[in-house]
């Protein structure tokens, strides 16, 4: 058995960036930016009003003049009009090209509008420039605003827009055969016999795999190896660029799929983990085709396996090409590789077995503003409801065996 890192190590090894394609700009939500987005004026493009008021000259305020005519008002979205009588002031709207010849803002809660005056009832600034967005103050012509490697949230989606990219590059979504294997499970419409279980891991994989930006296909395969042999055969060869199947990996009699993904030239580059749960996990990958998880069949094994190597393969297939430089140099953006934060225990642990523990925990904050991971009573790796409520999962080391309260440890979100 190999280690966890090892594992991680060798599945990253198979992450190779995807080709990117362009889409229209509502379509490339939650998608990795394959390119540099830079401004193309400067942001603001002008000096901007930034509160409802009246637009003066500065020197007249602090000369102690606080009356003044109005000359006009100047609305956003109009050419601007400049101001031509220092001793008059212009009313304008927040969004508004500020008026040449004026250098601050007062709002209008701190103003006595009557008959065209204003009658200003404070004290003036010590400088001018006050309720002003000056131009270029946000970004400049030509700087960067959206590095390649981010993901498009919508945020990024809204300074897009703003910059004009009606189209996007963005990195090709991952597509991912999600596969169920097993004649126990029937499917969630049906009523099972007593002998049987609904599929219920195919669709934890395929909302979490969703979240990680991969376009991710439902299949079932029975225990039948012609039937097996046959879908597997299919699957393999129809473009998908990993296949994650869901059971049947271990060394059972009716664990067929190793020898199965062998004899359809998956090469198989790691099987079992020194790790609970998930020991039997099992990866392959065949040459000029999809990689292939092989996750254990039980539920809590089958997430938190998927959390743990499934995602960060995801996520390193997304990374585009022209980040890489950038990524070696400063890391990768938590955008696109989102690792292990630490988390405080709150109780003492303690394990037997010398393996890496995954504890699904439930987080909280102090006072002190650190992370605090409180450990869920899960029966098992066949508890699926012991998932209900877990917000991350602690790695826990073989060593030592126990764990004390107070400790920090990675914890993955899940």
């Amino acid at each position: 058995m190999i280690t966890p890192a090892e594992a991680t190590a060798r599945v990253l090894a198979t992450a190779h960036p995807l080709p990117p394609e362009a889409l229209p700009l509502p379509r490339a939500a939650g998608r990795i930016l394959a390119e540099t987005l830079v401004a193309d004026r400067d942001f603001p493009p002008f000096n901007r009003v930034a509160m409802d008021g009246i637009a003066l000259a500065y020197a007249s305020w602090a000369g102690g003049q606080t009356e003044f005519v109005l000359q006009h008002t100047q609305y956003a979205g109009e050419p601007t009009r400049p101001l031509l009588d220092p001793r008059q002031a212009v009313e304008v709207m927040t969004g508004a090209v500020l008026p040449p010849g004026t250098d601050v803002v007062v709002r209008y809660e701190d103003i006595l509008l009557h008959d065209n005056r204003a009658t200003v009832q404070i004290p003036p600034p010590a400088a001018p420039g006050v309720n002003i967005h000056h131009r270029a103050a946000d970004r400049r012509a030509g700087d960067s605003v959206l590095p390649a490697g981010t993901r498009l949230g919508p945020a990024e989606l809204a300074v897009a827009a703003t910059v004009g990219a009606a189209e996007i590059i963005v990195t090709r979504a991952p597509r991912v055969a999600v596969v169920s294997t097993g004649d126990e499970l029937v499917g969630i419409g049906e009523t099972p016999l007593a002998h049987q279980i609904r599929r219920s891991n195919v669709y934890a994989l395929q909302a979490l795999l969703t979240q990680a930006g991969a376009d991710a296909s439902l299949f079932h395969l029975s225990d039948n190896v012609a039937e097996l042999r046959a879908g597997l055969t299919n699957i393999l060869v129809a473009g998908f660029d990993a296949v994650v199947l869901s059971g049947a990996v271990s060394k059972g009699r009716a664990d067929h799929l190793p020898g199965l993904l062998r004899e359809l030239y998956v090469e198989e580059i790691f099987h079992e983990v020194q790790q609970r749960p998930g020991k039997p996990l099992w990866f392959g990958a065949r040459p000029d085709g999809p990689v292939v998880f092989g996750l254990p069949g039980n539920p809590v094994s089958t997430f938190i396996t998927a959390c743990r190597y499934v995602r960060p393969w995801l996520r390193a297939v997304q990374q585009p090409v022209d980040a890489a430089a950038t990524a070696a140099a400063s890391g990768p953006p938590m955008a696109v590789f989102a690792g292990p934060q630490p988390a405080v225990l709150t109780v003492d642990m303690q394990f037997k077995p010398t393996l890496t523990h995954f504890v699904p925990v439930r987080l909280t904050v102090d006072a002190e503003g650190r992370r605090l991971a409180t450990p869920l009573r899960v029966g098992g790796s066949g508890d699926m409801l012991g998932l209900v409520g877990a917000e991350a999962f602690l790695e826990l080391p073989p060593e030592p065996v126990v764990f004390a309260a107070g400790s920090a440890w990675p914890a993955w979100a899940l």
